[in-house]
C-alpha cells in the first residue's frame, strides 16, 4: 500500500513538472513574440537620419531674373515638401543696400522672413553670407573690417532662430598664409557669434577653401564649439583658368568624396549640390549613395539642404529632382 502511495505521489510530481515546463515554454514564446513585436515597432518608428531643407540659392534665377519676391521663399519651400530654410544674403542685397543696411532694414528682413516661416510651419536654419569682405585677407585691418561686416548677419541669424551663418574664406591664395589668416578671422567672428548662440560655418567654396585638408586644418586650429563646416558635394575646384574663385574653367579639382569625408567631423550643415540628372533620376556627376553614406557614417543627423545649380532643368524641376533623389537614397540607406 505504501508502495502504491509512493507511485501515485511520484506520478503527480512528474505531471506537475511537465505542466510547469509546458507553461514556461509557452510563456517564453509569448515573451519572445512580444519582444519581437516591440522591436519591429521601434524600427518602424525610427526617425530618418536626415531631414530636408532648401537652399534659397536654388531659386536665385527666379529672384534675380524673373523678379520673384525673395520673401516667398518659405511658401515655395513648403509647397515642394521641405521643412527647413537656408537663406542667402545676396538675394536681399538690393533692398538692404538701398537702406545702407540700417537697423530698420535688417529688422524688416528678419520680421518678414520670420512671419513667412511661421505661417508655413518651417524652421529657419541658417543664412549664407556673401560679399561682406575677405575673412582670410592677409591685411589685418581689412580682415577686421570683414569680421565686423558680418556682425549684422550674426544678429539677424540669432533673431531668426537660425543655428548658423555660412561664411566664405576669401583672401590670399597662398596656403600657409591663408590658413593663418582664416584662423584669425574665424576666431574673431566666432567669438562674437558665441555670445549670440550662433555658429559660424565655412563652405568649401572656391580657392583654398575647396582644399578640404587645408580647411580641416583651419577648423582644428580655431578649435571652437561654434565654428564648423558646411560640406558641399560639388564645390571642390581648387584652381581655375583665370585664378578666380568661381567663374572660369576648372583646371584642378579636389577629390569630392575625400573632401566631404575630411569635412564631416566639423559639419553643422550639409549641402547636397546637384547639377544634372541621368534617365534614372541619378545625379550625373555625383554618386549620391556614396556621398550620403559618408554623411551617415560620420554620425550626422541634421538637415541636408538641396542646392540645385543645373542648366538642363528649370529651377523648380531641378529642386524636385534633387529632393526625390535624396528621398530615394535615404530609403536605401536606412
Amino acid at each position: 500500500m505504501k508502495h502504491l502511495n509512493f507511485v501515485k505521489y511520484f506520478t503527480r510530481i512528474i505531471v506537475a513538472l511537465l505542466l510547469f515546463g509546458s507553461y514556461a515554454c509557452r510563456q517564453a514564446t509569448k515573451d519572445e513574440k512580444k519582444e519581437e513585436i516591440e522591436t519591429v515597432e521601434v524600427e518602424e518608428n525610427l526617425e530618418p537620419f536626415f531631414k530636408l531643407s532648401l537652399a534659397q540659392w536654388s531659386i536665385n534665377r527666379m529672384i534675380r531674373n524673373d523678379s520673384v519676391d525673395p520673401y516667398t521663399f518659405a511658401e515655395k519651400a513648403k509647397a515642394w515638401g521641405f521643412t527647413g530654410l537656408e537663406y542667402v544674403s545676396q538675394l536681399y542685397r538690393a533692398e538692404l543696400e538701398a537702406e545702407n543696411y540700417s537697423a530698420e532694414a535688417m529688422q524688416n528682413f528678419v520680421d518678414k522672413n520670420n512671419a513667412a516661416a511661421k505661417k508655413h510651419g518651417l524652421t529657419n536654419l541658417l543664412i549664407m553670407i556673401d560679399g561682406e569682405g575677405p575673412l582670410a585677407s592677409t591685411d589685418s585691418n581689412e580682415r577686421a573690417a570683414a569680421v565686423k561686416n558680418h556682425y549684422k548677419w550674426v544678429d539677424a541669424a540669432a533673431a531668426m532662430g537660425c543655428h548658423s551663418i555660412r561664411v566664405n574664406l576669401q583672401g590670399t591664395m597662398e596656403s600657409e598664409a591663408w590658413v593663418e589668416a582664416s584662423v584669425d578671422g574665424l576666431t574673431q567672428l566666432a567669438t562674437y557669434a558665441k555670445e549670440k548662440n550662433v555658429n559660424v560655418i565655412v563652405e568649401n567654396h572656391g580657392g583654398p577653401s575647396s582644399n578640404a585638408s587645408w580647411l580641416a586644418s583651419v577648423m582644428q586650429k580655431v578649435n571652437m564649439d561654434n565654428c564648423g563646416t558646411l560640406p558641399d558635394f560639388g564645390n571642390f575646384c581648387v584652381k581655375r583658368e583665370d585664378g578666380s574663385y568661381y567663374e572660369s574653367k576648372c583646371l584642378e579639382e579636389y577629390d569630392k568624396y575625400l573632401g566631404v569625408t575630411q569635412l564631416m567631423p566639423y559639419a553643422k550643415a550639409v549641402s547636397a549640390k546637384a547639377y544634372d540628372f541621368d534617365e534614372g533620376g541619378n545625379e550625373a556627376e555625383i554618386d549620391y549613395i556614396k556621398m550620403m553614406r559618408i554623411v551617415k557614417e560620420a554620425g550626422y543627423t541634421g538637415y541636408v539642404g538641396v542646392e540645385y545649380e543645373g542648366n538642363e532643368l528649370g529651377e523648380e524641376a531641378g529642386i524636385i529632382a534633387t529632393r526625390d533623389l535624396l528621398l530615394k537614397v535615404r530609403e536605401q540607406l536606412k
